[in-house]
């Protein structure tokens, strides 16, 4: 009875360890917070494993179910399988496998629609996602001890520039939780050159709720039909928006977002034009959300007629 009992309880560990590494396995797939694994142990160590949507069976010859001591995993079930208790004059064992669950943020934005606009010729000279004025990625940035939070500089701002507040739906001027300098980029051989250093700053991390809309600054501009940027780069993860109708970045004002999720139906409408020559381009209007927040922070980046300003500034950005 002792060595039944004994052998149980190994049987049991062996199946937890497994449980476990499947549940890692399985942690990105969204799931309650608890899955109930069922196990049956008779006297071949069989053993009977509930997750959602599947039931899979371990059959093992051998003191367990692990490589080299029997069969293959295999599914025995799906959704609404009642049949996966036999019975067993083998005491049952009730387990609860937490499964690491995490939810996705690159979700449609309810209520959002998106339409394009002609772009005034010609197009970028090069691929969009090769272009190191539209694709942020190429330069790349680097973290810089400077002041995180506004700073005050003189002279006159532009009283129509975009505010940056509103990138958030309640307006708020966020906290400044990592501040960067971005490379300046070598057209002569195509590559990145060193930082940039005109400002203290040149691309600020605001803080964020995960998976928190994030919207079209407003300004004092539009670019007809009731529009106010053209989204001239789009991946999973950055925007580029300007608020001219050129496919360049060399007047106006232009706004790099990183670390963003953007909405997946903007996305296709950005990636089709692109393929189509970019006669024309997504265009979203004061306001309207472009994204999700894919973590705790989003990079911003401001440029006016192709200069990375300081995203600090009161007097321009956060009036």
């Amino acid at each position: 009875m002792n060595n039944r009992r004994d052998l149980n309880r190994g049987v049991l560990h062996r199946l937890l360890l497994w449980g476990g590494g499947l549940a890692l396995t399985l942690g990105l797939v969204s799931a309650p917070p608890s899955t109930q694994a069922t196990t049956t142990l008779p006297a071949d160590h069989s053993a009977v494993v509930r997750l959602p949507g599947q039931t899979t069976e371990i059959v093992g010859s051998g003191p367990g179910p692990w490589p080299g001591d029997g069969p293959p995993v295999r599914p025995v079930g799906g959704p609404g399988d009642t049949g996966t208790i036999r019975p067993s004059d083998v005491l049952t064992h009730y387990v609860y496998l937490p499964l690491i669950a995490k939810a996705e943020t690159c979700q449609p934005i309810p209520g959002e629609s998106y339409g394009t606009l002609s772009v005034t010729p010609p197009p970028t000279d090069r691929p969009a996602e090769e272009h190191a004025d539209l694709n942020l990625a190429l330069r790349g940035y680097e973290p810089t001890s400077a002041y995180k939070g506004l700073v005050d500089y003189s002279g006159v701002g532009d009283a129509n520039a975009p505010q940056l507040s509103g990138l958030f739906a309640d307006r708020r001027t966020p906290t400044f939780s990592t501040v960067y300098q971005v490379y300046d980029w070598d057209w002569n051989c195509n590559c990145r050159g060193s930082l940039l250093t005109n400002w203290d700053v040149t691309l600020a991390g605001l803080a964020v709720t995960e998976g928190e809309t994030i919207h079209v600054p407003d300004s004092g501009y539009t670019i007809g039909s009731g529009y106010e940027v053209l989204v001239l780069y789009a991946s999973i993860e950055r925007i580029t928006l300007k608020y001219t109708r050129e496919d360049n970045v060399v007047q106006g004002y232009t706004l790099h977002v990183e670390n963003v999720c953007v909405e997946p139906n903007l996305l296709a409408l950005y990636q089709s034009w692109n393929s189509a020559g970019r006669g024309q381009l997504p265009a979203l209007r004061p306001g309207q959300a472009f994204g999700r927040a894919r973590g705790g922070e989003i990079g911003v980046a401001i440029r006016d007629n192709g200069s990375f300003m300081d995203p600090r500034s009161r007097k321009d950005w956060w009036r």
